[in-house]
């Protein structure tokens, strides 16, 4: 039975990142190893650093932490996420395991038209009509692809030679590791935001994924999220 999913999924399974982090990194220079009182007996000092820090790209302190995401969403998304090197990444195999029958389509906010010329264009909503054509028809590509797909396995077909047949709007699924300043680099291409001193025009299914990994690291830096914010969104 074909799946048709409008949304992605993002889970925070392990990290080890907070402002201490940060804050350790930076002051070592200065001050050598300080322990976590000495950290943060001054919390207005630990903002300023980090402004700081931030406002003139001194990017090595925020490489000294780690956040583990699992992610749920189209093939196309995850080849757009794997221009991103620093990352790690381990995605869940089609040779080795049978694919399951989740697929992307469309949700009724997503705008369908693309207006303009190339490096200057701009998305619109679409019709009624065309929404109800998107949905049918990628509903229709997909049913003949998986059949495609189990009349293959069933043969006797290696999983590795039937997959050829799926679409790039299959759901995949992986573990992705990054550190804050990559992390920083990726939202600062991959959302769009008013804050942003450098406009961006990521694709909306990227960004979906953009946005959820952004609230997450908020909750665990919010220092550091919020300095990121204050200067533009520029990864230091």
């Amino acid at each position: 039975m074909v799946k048709l999913q409008s949304d992605v999924s993002v889970e925070l399974v392990k990290h080890s990142a907070s402002d201490s982090d940060v804050l350790w990194a930076a002051r070592v220079s200065t001050a050598g190893e300080q322990s976590l009182e000495e950290v943060h007996k001054d919390p207005e000092k630990s903002k300023g650093l980090i402004n700081f820090l931030m406002r003139d790209r001194h990017g090595s302190p925020f490489e000294h932490n780690s956040m583990t995401f699992f992610i749920s969403a189209p093939i196309f998304v995850f080849r757009e996420f794997h221009r991103h090197r620093v990352w790690s990444y381990n995605e869940e195999s089609g040779r080795y395991r049978e694919l399951q029958p989740v697929f992307y389509v469309p949700g009724p906010d997503r705008q369908l038209v693309q207006q303009g010329r190339p490096g200057k264009y701009e998305f619109v909503d679409g019709t009624p009509e065309q929404h109800a054509l998107v949905s049918e028809t990628m509903e229709e590509s997909y049913r003949a692809s998986y059949a495609a797909y189990q009349k293959m396995l069933d043969a006797g077909i290696a999983r590795e030679v039937a997959r050829a047949v799926l679409p790039v709007g299959l759901f995949s699924s992986m573990y992705a590791t990054c550190n804050a300043r990559a992390l920083m680099h990726f939202l600062s291409l991959r959302t769009k935001d008013e804050r942003a001193t450098v406009p961006s025009f990521p694709q909306r299914e990227i960004e979906m994924v953009g946005e959820k990994m952004e609230a997450l690291w908020a909750g665990l830096m919010p220092l550091t999220h919020a300095a990121f914010n204050a200067n533009g969104r520029v990864a230091p």
